[in-house]
C-alpha cells in the first residue's frame, strides 16, 4: 500500500478520457456503466471462496481472496459476508482493496459508501489509504475516481498535502480535462484550508489559456503575487505561449521583457520552447535575445533552435548571420537538417548571389537533394538556364538527382515555349534510369498548351488518366483553357470531370471560360452538372459562372428552371450581384410570374443594388400593364430617392401607372419631381393629367381632351392676372418670373389649367415671350398647335421670328 510519500510529482502520459465531474453536484457526475461487471456471479466459485474464508478468515487472506475475484458483485459479496463475522474487523487494506476493485469498475456510487464506511469504523491508516487510492486511480486513469477520493478526504476533514492536490490537477491538464475539473479540485483545495503553491496556479493559467479565457489568465497572472507565490520559468512558458496561440504575440513579448527585467532564471525547456515560437511568428529580435542568453546560462542550443534562427534570419535576409549561426551550429557537430540549406539557398537566391549558394553547398559539401533542386529552382527562376543545366549535369554524376531535379529544367523549358527541347531533356532524363512522374507529364501538357497544340496536350493527359494520376494545378487550367480556346469543349468537360472525382479544384477564371462555352453550346444540364462538380471538387464558382448558366436558362425553354437553379446557388452560399438579379428579373416577367419579379426587386434594393435600366424599364411597364406597381411601392421610393436609374420613359410609365391604380397622389409627387428634373411629359402623361377632372365626372376610363371653358382654374388665376399687369410703378411683370414658373408647376401637377387659359393670360409679348424662355416653354413645345386658337398662334409665329425658339 502506498503512502502520501510515495506520491510521484511526476504526472505520467494518460489515455484521453470522455468523463465529466461537476462541483456542484459531485454524487451525481459519474454515470454508472451498465455493461460493467453485471454478469451473474458464478455460484459454485463464490461457495467455495466462503467455505475457504470460513475456516481462515483473515485480513491478509480476505484480500488474497478479493485480489483472485473477478467479478465485482462476487467481490462485495464477500466483503460484507466478512462484515457479518464476529471476532473479525475490516481494516484499512481490506478497505482499500474493494474500494479499489470498485472504482476500476466505475462503480462510483458505491465506491464512495465505502470511503464513508472506512472512515466511520475509523480504521487506523485511513488518510494512507485514502491517498494510495487518489494516487492509485490517477495512474490507472480514472480520474473521476481519483476527485471522487479527494472529495471525501474533504468531507471527513482530512486535509491532503498540497503535492497531492497539484498530483491530481496535472493529471487534469495533461488529460485536457477541461476548465470545470480543475477548477473542482482547486475548490476542494481552497475547502481544505490548503494555500497554492506556484505549481497549482501554473495548472490553472494553462487550463485558461486551452479553454480560450485569455483575459482570466492575464488577471491570474497579475495576481500571482498577492497569492504569496513568485512566478517561475514555467508560469513564463505557459503565458507566452498560450499568448502567441491565441495571436497576441505583441502581448507574448511584453512578458517576455517582464521576465528578464525580474530576473527570473529560464530553464533549458522554457528557451526552447520561447525560441521556437518567437520565431515562428517572425519575431527575429526576441529570438535572438533569447538564444544569446540561453548560451550564456551554459545551456547548450539543439539543432531544433538552430534551424528556427536561422530560417528566421534568411526570411530576414540577413545572410551573413545565418551562415555564422551554420558553421558554429556544425563547429558544435551538430548536424543541419537539409532545410537549413535550403533555407540559406534560398535566401541567396533572393538576393541574386546565385554563385554565393552554390560555393556555400561547395564549401560544406553538401551532397543531399534538396539543397540543390532549391538552387536549381532558383537559377531557372532567374532565366539562367544554362547555370541550372550545368548544376544539374553534376548533381546526376554524384547521383544526387532525381526526378524533381530534371522536372525543374523541363518544366521551365515547355514554360518558355520550348517544349521540342524539353522533350530532349526528357530523354536524357529516361537514359539516367529515372522514370517520369504526373509532374513531368505536367509540364508538357502545359507547354503543348502553349503552342496550341491542344491534340498532343490532350494525348499526353489521357497518357497520365491511364496511370491515375493527376496534373498540377497551373497545368490544369493551362489544359481547360486551351482546349476551350480550340472549341473542344466535351474534351475539356471529360478534363474536369476526371480531376474533380479526384477532388482536384480549377482556377475559377478557367472554370468560367468551360461554363461559358457549354452554356454557347445549349447544353444547359450539362453546365448545371458541372457547376454542382466544382461545387463538391473546391473549385470556387464566381457569379460569373452562374450567370452564365441563369442567362442561358432564361433565353432557352427550360427558363421554368430557373427558381430551381437559384435554389442550388444559395444553398452553395453563392451571393447575388446585380447581373443575376436583373437576369431572375427579365426571365420572371418572360414567364410573366410577376410575384416573383416584385419579390426580386424588393430583395434587390433591400441590399442596395440597383437594377440596370433595361430590366427596370421592362419590369415597370409589365407591373404598370397588369396594375400591380403597388406591390414596389418601398423599393420605388427608394430608387426614386437614392439613384438617378429613372430616366424620364419611366417617369412616365410610373405617373401612368399609379394614377390607373388609384394612387393620384404618388403620380402627383412624381410628375412635380420630373419637372424639376426639367423633363417634359409624354403625350399619354399630359393627356391623362389635363383630362382627369373631366374624366373623374363622367366615370370614364380614357383619356379626353377638355375644353378652355370647363376647366376649374379660378383658385390660382389670381397671380396669373396680377402678373399679367403691369405694377403701379409700371415694372414689367417679368420680374415675377421665378414665382409664375411655381405656379405653372403647381397648375399642371394639379391638372386644372389648359393651354387656351394660360396663354391667354400671357397676352401681353414679354410675358409669352417669358413662356417661351422659361423652363415652362418645353411642356409647351411638345403641345400641337392645333389645340391652340388661331389668335395665339399668330402671337407664337410672330414671336418664333423674333427668338428663333421654335
Amino acid at each position: 500500500m502506498l503512502s502520501p510519500s510515495t506520491l510521484s510529482k511526476t504526472i505520467p502520459k494518460w489515455l484521453n478520457l470522455k468523463s465529466f465531474i461537476s462541483s456542484v453536484s459531485c454524487t451525481n457526475a459519474i454515470q454508472i456503466n451498465p455493461e460493467i461487471n453485471q454478469n451473474t456471479p458464478n455460484i459454485t466459485d463464490f461457495d467455495a471462496k466462503i467455505q475457504s474464508l470460513r475456516n481462515k478468515l483473515c485480513p491478509d487472506y480476505l484480500i488474497k481472496v478479493l485480489k483472485s475475484t473477478s467479478d465485482i458483485n462476487s467481490a462485495v459479496k464477500l466483503f460484507k459476508w466478512a462484515s457479518l463475522q464476529r471476532r473479525f474487523n475490516h481494516t484499512a487494506d481490506t478497505y482499500y482493496w474493494i474500494i479499489f476493485k470498485l472504482g476500476m469498475a466505475e462503480n462510483v456510487e458505491e465506491m464512495e459508501g465505502f470511503c464513508q464506511n472506512m472512515v466511520k469504523d475509523r480504521c487506523p491508516g485511513v488518510e494512507d489509504v485514502l491517498l494510495s487510492l487518489v494516487d492509485a486511480f490517477a495512474r490507472n486513469c480514472r480520474l473521476n475516481e481519483a476527485m471522487r477520493v479527494l472529495f471525501n478526504m474533504n468531507l471527513a476533514g482530512i486535509k491532503p498535502s498540497i503535492d497531492v492536490f497539484n498530483f491530481v490537477l496535472g493529471a487534469l491538464v495533461e488529460e485536457k480535462r477541461g476548465f470545470q475539473d480543475v477548477v473542482f479540485v482547486y475548490k476542494e483545495m481552497v475547502k481544505a484550508g490548503v494555500a497554492p503553491s506556484i505549481d497549482t496556479l501554473n495548472y490553472l493559467l494553462e487550463v485558461l489559456f486551452e479553454t480560450d479565457r485569455v483575459d482570466s489568465a492575464l488577471d491570474q497572472y497579475r495576481r500571482i503575487n498577492k497569492k504569496g507565490c513568485i512566478p517561475n520559468s514555467r508560469t513564463f512558458e505557459i503565458v507566452i505561449k498560450g499568448l502567441i496561440a491565441k495571436n497576441r504575440v505583441d502581448d507574448s513579448v511584453t512578458i517576455l521583457h517582464e521576465m528578464l527585467e525580474l530576473g527570473c532564471l529560464p530553464e533549458l525547456r522554457f528557451f526552447r520552447s520561447a525560441i521556437l515560437l518567437f520565431c515562428g511568428e517572425d519575431r527575429l529580435e526576441q529570438g535572438i535575445r533569447l538564444f544569446r542568453k540561453m548560451k550564456d546560462s551554459n545551456f547548450t542550443p539543439d539543432p531544433f533552435i538552430y534551424g528556427a534562427l536561422i530560417q528566421c534570419l534568411c526570411k530576414h535576409l540577413r545572410l551573413d548571420e545565418a551562415v555564422n549561426l551554420l558553421e558554429e551550429m556544425m563547429e558544435s557537430r551538430l548536424t543541419p537538417d537539409n532545410n537549413v540549406f535550403v533555407d540559406i539557398v534560398n535566401g541567396f537566391c533572393k538576393l541574386g548571389k546565385i554563385n554565393e549558394a552554390i560555393k556555400l553547398l561547395e564549401d560544406k559539401h553538401v551532397h543531399v537533394t534538396s539543397p540543390h533542386n532549391a538552387l536549381l529552382k532558383c537559377c531557372c527562376d532567374a532565366d539562367k538556364f544554362f547555370t541550372a543545366k550545368g548544376l544539374l549535369e553534376k548533381m546526376s554524376e554524384r547521383n544526387i538527382d532525381d526526378c524533381d531535379s530534371w522536372n525543374i529544367l523541363i518544366r521551365w523549358l515547355c514554360e518558355k515555349v520550348g517544349v521540342m527541347n524539353a522533350y530532349e531533356l526528357l530523354g536524357r532524363m529516361i537514359i539516367s534510369s529515372l522514370i517520369p512522374d504526373c509532374a513531368t507529364y505536367s509540364a508538357l501538357v502545359a507547354g503543348n498548351c502553349r503552342l496550341s497544340k491542344y491534340e498532343d496536350a490532350l494525348q499526353l493527359f489521357l497518357q497520365l488518366h491511364a496511370k491515375f494520376w493527376i496534373l498540377d494545378p497551373a497545368s490544369y487550367s493551362e489544359l481547360i483553357e486551351g482546349l476551350c480556346r480550340g472549341e473542344k469543349y466535351l474534351e475539356a468537360v471529360k478534363v474536369f470531370c476526371y480531376m474533380s472525382e479526384n477532388r482536384c479544384s480549377l482556377q475559377s477564371l478557367s472554370f468560367n471560360m468551360l461554363i461559358e462555352g457549354v452554356c454557347n453550346m445549349g447544353v444547359l444540364n450539362e453546365a448545371v452538372r458541372l457547376q454542382l462538380l466544382a461545387y463538391n471538387s473546391g473549385t470556387s464558382c464566381s457569379n460569373a459562372t452562374c450567370n452564365y448558366i441563369m442567362l442561358g436558362l432564361s433565353k432557352s425553354d427550360k427558363g421554368k428552371h430557373m427558381l430551381a437553379f437559384l435554389s442550388q446557388m444559395l444553398v452553395q452560399g453563392t451571393n447575388l450581384d446585380v447581373e443575376a438579379y436583373c437576369i431572375l428579373i427579365q426571365s420572371m416577367i418572360a414567364q410573366k410570374q410577376i410575384k416573383d419579379c416584385t419579390l426580386f426587386l424588393n430583395v434587390m434594393v433591400n441590399e442596395g443594388l440597383v437594377p440596370d435600366s433595361d430590366t427596370l424599364y421592362k419590369l415597370l411597364s409589365c407591373l404598370a400593364n397588369h396594375s400591380r406597381l403597388y406591390l414596389i411601392s418601398v423599393s420605388l421610393d427608394k430608387l426614386v430617392s437614392d439613384c438617378e436609374v429613372l430616366d424620364s420613359a419611366m417617369y412616365n410609365i410610373l405617373i401612368n401607372g399609379l394614377w390607373k391604380e388609384g394612387n393620384k397622389n404618388e403620380a402627383h409627387r412624381l410628375l412635380d419631381l420630373m419637372l424639376e428634373k426639367g423633363w417634359v411629359p409624354d403625350s399619354m402623361t399630359h393627356g391623362l393629367l389635363i383630362g382627369s377632372g373631366n374624366r373623374e365626372g363622367k366615370g370614364e376610363g380614357k383619356l379626353t381632351y377638355v375644353d378652355s371653358i370647363k376647366d376649374s382654374v379660378s383658385d390660382i388665376l389670381v397671380p396669373w392676372k396680377v402678373t399679367a399687369n403691369r405694377r403701379d410703378d409700371g415694372s414689367s411683370a417679368l420680374g415675377c418670373q421665378h414665382n409664375i414658373w411655381k405656379k405653372n408647376r403647381l397648375a399642371y401637377k394639379l391638372k386644372i389649367f389648359s393651354v387656351q387659359k394660360f396663354i391667354q393670360l400671357a397676352f401681353k409679348l414679354e410675358d409669352a415671350l417669358f413662356l417661351l424662355l422659361s423652363p415652362a416653354s418645353r411642356i409647351f413645345m411638345s403641345i400641337s398647335l392645333q389645340a391652340v386658337p388661331d389668335v395665339f398662334v399668330a402671337k407664337f409665329a410672330c414671336l418664333k421670328s423674333s427668338v428663333g425658339f421654335f
